[in-house]
């Protein structure tokens, strides 16, 4: 009994921002019900739903819903009535004209810009629910407006006041979790300078970084959208996201160095360099993404320049002992191409240093 309820405790941390959001979607869509009733709206459905459409993760996110499902509404509400009120039409052919007047531009227009996709279902509903329910087309127009209207903002009072959810906080988890990625893939990929890799190893590694990055740059959105409309403070998101996309930049380089082992020779000179670095970085891209959940000062970067050096002074012995001479062009490449992504990588590891000291709550002195 013990062990179950410690299970379902660990579920609930773990899960509180899902099951938050669960809570809100509850009650905006039962707030919208009873206010659709009060308001005595001809079909509540309309309200509940818009609520549970704009009701998300994040403010920010909950914010753009609500604009899109309005304007897509009043469009599509103002677009449909004004067909259906000063087109006239009589029996089931008619209504059909009307219907494919109504719903081709709509439908352009949305597949342009997505954001106005509700115009075409409402232009739909207001010309259709009069032959269901027997009302005028501008009684149908103005109902759905006001629907709609009720929903989105019970959906976003609801965002902003019950348990809400900044995507600017969201943001530390997201990039820790990036940067988490980042560092098993570096281990992986400086492995391969002495086994070597193939292209499937490539994408598999790769490819949770990517889905963790549009993730990431899908909340900073929602974040500057929230800074915007002076819903959260902090830091501006742009120079954490942008140096954690050129992380990822690095890992694509390294992967293309590493496609094939270095020859015995350098392998066995530059293993222990390059073991180093490995553990280093791997180890401070943990630290700083533990730092960026616990709103933590950045742990200094010194010791990745001190396996940096090492490395350098070791490429610089082999460059001098020839022992570079007589390798085939594209190992000579790779091998230099290695040296210069690293630099760069130390380059990019500073800039996030400065990027996570700016996001913790404890100033930091660089050391």
């Amino acid at each position: 009994m013990i062990a179950l309820l410690k299970s379902l405790s660990d579920l609930i941390r773990s899960r509180k921002a899902q099951l938050a959001l669960a809570f809100r979607v509850t009650l905006a869509a039962a707030i919208a019900y009873a206010s659709a009733t009060a308001f005595h709206l001809m079909l509540p459905l309309w309200a509940v739903l818009t609520s549970l459409i704009v009701t998300q993760m994040s403010v920010g996110r909950s914010l753009k819903a609500t604009r899109d499902y309005m304007l897509g509404t009043v469009g599509g509400a103002i677009y449909g009535g004004a067909i259906a009120i000063f087109i006239p039409y009589s029996g089931e052919a008619g209504l059909l004209g009307l219907l494919v007047l109504a719903v081709a531009p709509l439908a352009f227009v949305g597949a342009i810009n997505p954001s106005l996709n509700a115009a075409t279902v409402t232009a739909v509903i207001v010309l259709l629910v009069p032959t269901i329910s027997h009302a005028n087309p501008l009684g149908s127009a103005i109902d759905r407006v006001m629907e709609v209207t009720v929903g989105a903002f019970t959906g976003l009072l609801v965002s902003f006041f019950v348990l809400p959810s900044r995507a600017h906080s969201q943001i530390r988890i997201s990039a820790a979790r990036t940067l988490e990625l980042i560092a098993a893939a570096f281990g992986e990929l400086l492995a391969g300078l002495t086994r070597g890799l193939d292209n499937d190893a490539l994408h598999r590694i790769q490819d949770g970084i990517g889905k963790a990055l549009v993730e990431l740059n899908a909340l900073g959105a929602e974040a500057e959208r929230e800074r915007a409309a002076h819903l959260s403070t902090g830091p501006d998101t742009g120079p954490l996201l942008r140096t954690t996309m050129r992380l990822r930049h690095d890992l694509v380089m390294i992967g293309r160095a590493s496609v094939a082992p270095l020859p015995s020779g350098l392998q066995a000179r530059l293993a222990g360099p390059l073991a180093e670095i490995n553990n280093t970085i791997v180890t401070y891209l943990r630290c700083v993404a533990a730092a960026l959940r616990a709103r933590a000062a950045c742990p200094a970067s010194s010791s990745i320049d001190v396996a940096l050096q090492v490395y350098a002074a070791e490429v610089a012995a082999v460059r001098s002992e020839g022992l570079t001479r007589g390798l085939p062009g594209d190992v000579v490449e790779r091998f230099f191409a290695m040296g210069f992504v690293l630099e760069q990588m130390r380059q990019n590891l500073k800039d996030l240093e400065r990027c996570v000291t700016e996001w913790s709550e404890t100033p930091h002195r660089h050391a």
